[in-house]
């Protein structure tokens, strides 16, 4: 089994900067590619960003978000800079052995999931 714990929300001004981070744990053999989801209020799940772990990030949605990661220690980031109001949402950081998986289908394991409010 894989383990993803998220940390790093929190609460923020329209146009700060948040960085959320995914650590794996577990059997992180199995994992070629880790993502990031939102679920905002009154919307579906939405895919983000996604990244594997040998190659570059993928279908990033915003670009004001920027995934990147630490192989020596098992983590992604999200580099949220920024931010609006609309942003808020409840994020998810997700593992799959996929090689270009959008949707949440395509991933096997998820994080818990952190909450990010952003206030005008």
């Amino acid at each position: 089994q894989v383990q993803l714990v998220e940390s790093g929300g929190g609460s923020v001004q329209a146009g700060g900067s948040l960085r959320l981070s995914c650590a794996a744990a577990g059997r992180t053999s199995s994992i070629y590619t880790m993502g990031w989801f939102r679920l905002a209020s009154g919307k579906e799940r939405e895919f983000v960003v996604g990244i594997r772990w040998s190659d570059a990030g993928f279908n990033n949605v915003e670009g004001r978000f920027t995934i990147s990661k630490d192989n020596a220690m098992n983590t992604v980031y999200l580099q949220m800079n920024n931010l609006q109001p609309e942003d808020t949402a409840f994020y998810f950081c997700a593992a799959g052995s996929s090689l270009f998986p959008t949707h949440s289908s395509q991933y096997d394991y998820w994080g818990q999931g952190t909450q990010v409010t952003v206030s005008s």
